[in-house]
């Protein structure tokens, strides 16, 4: 899985080491978390923006002569009566809104293009643009308005391609960042159940258990992804932090050294021996 993207918040800060070294498959960033049920004000789910709103914020910082030529092309795409006019109308919005800097209104745009093209690729490269701002948005209405955008081209890039695993696991952290959890639980447990080998899903619902306190299951989740895949070194990792998490130190201890033997990289090593050093 690529590192720009989003995910989970609430894990154990040592799965920073796991997530450097292998990609962002665990969920947990080491950036500012998106909002969560328990992370809204005064106790309330965050509503996302409206677009006509954050499209007027951003047209107050726009240059009056680059105004105009944005208003030009708005009103192509109002006009246009042919989808390929439409298309590339909202192409050249968001070329223009991506040189202003004004990222998640590009993305929008960019979105409107894909819907309008219905292919995987085009629905996922905006997706992936909505993901790549969601690691540096600071308002959390913004936050939530761009994963809601994500999750709609996801949902008709899944509808396109229905076996692709990674589309589905991507959509459902961002389900479980926007305040439907359950929902994103859902559609992992359902690809475990359809691909049993699944590493990435594995991994993702073993952690969350680690979150939650279930320590027993992710353990389990995971002592049977590697009878399967005995040298997968990030299942490995997370059984170790399991094992942590529950209080049995000298397991988790034997297993990050068991792990450490799968690795390659001195550096990753030398990190897991600290940890290790800080846990004893």
């Amino acid at each position: 899985m690529q590192k720009k993207q989003v995910l989970l918040v609430g894990a154990a800060a040592a799965l920073l080491i796991v997530l450097v070294a292998f990609g962002r498959t665990i969920p947990h960033s080491d950036k500012k978390a998106m909002p969560t049920d328990t992370h809204m004000h005064s106790g309330q789910e965050e509503k996302p923006i409206a677009f006509n709103e954050l499209l007027a914020a951003a047209k107050q910082k726009v240059p009056a002569g680059k105004l105009l030529s944005i208003t030009t092309l708005e009103n192509k795409v109002v006009r246009g009566d042919v989808k390929n006019q439409q298309i590339a109308a909202y192409k050249e919005l968001y070329v223009t809104w991506d040189s202003l800097n004004q990222l998640p209104v590009a993305a929008y745009y960019l979105g409107e293009a894909a819907k309008l093209e219905n292919s995987e690729k085009s629905l996922t490269f905006a997706a992936n643009l909505f993901l790549e701002h969601l690691e540096h948005a600071q308002d959390p209405a913004v936050m939530k308005w761009e994963s809601q955008q994500a999750i709609t081209l996801l949902d008709r890039a899944i509808q396109l391609s229905p076996a692709n695993d990674s589309l589905k696991i991507k959509q459902a952290l961002l389900y479980m960042n926007t305040g439907e959890p359950m929902v994103g639980v859902q559609k992992l447990r359902d690809v475990v159940a359809a691909n049993p080998d699944n590493i990435e899903a594995q991994l993702t619902l073993a952690n969350l258990a680690i979150q939650s306190g279930q320590y027993d299951k992710a353990i389990e989740r995971l002592e049977t992804l590697l009878q399967k895949h005995p040298d997968e070194a990030k299942a490995m990792f997370v059984l170790a932090e399991a094992y942590r998490s529950k209080g049995d130190t000298r397991k988790a201890i034997e297993i990050f050294e068991q792990c450490k033997k799968l690795l390659k990289d001195p550096g990753l090593k030398a990190e897991i021996d600290n940890y290790i050093k800080s846990i004893r």
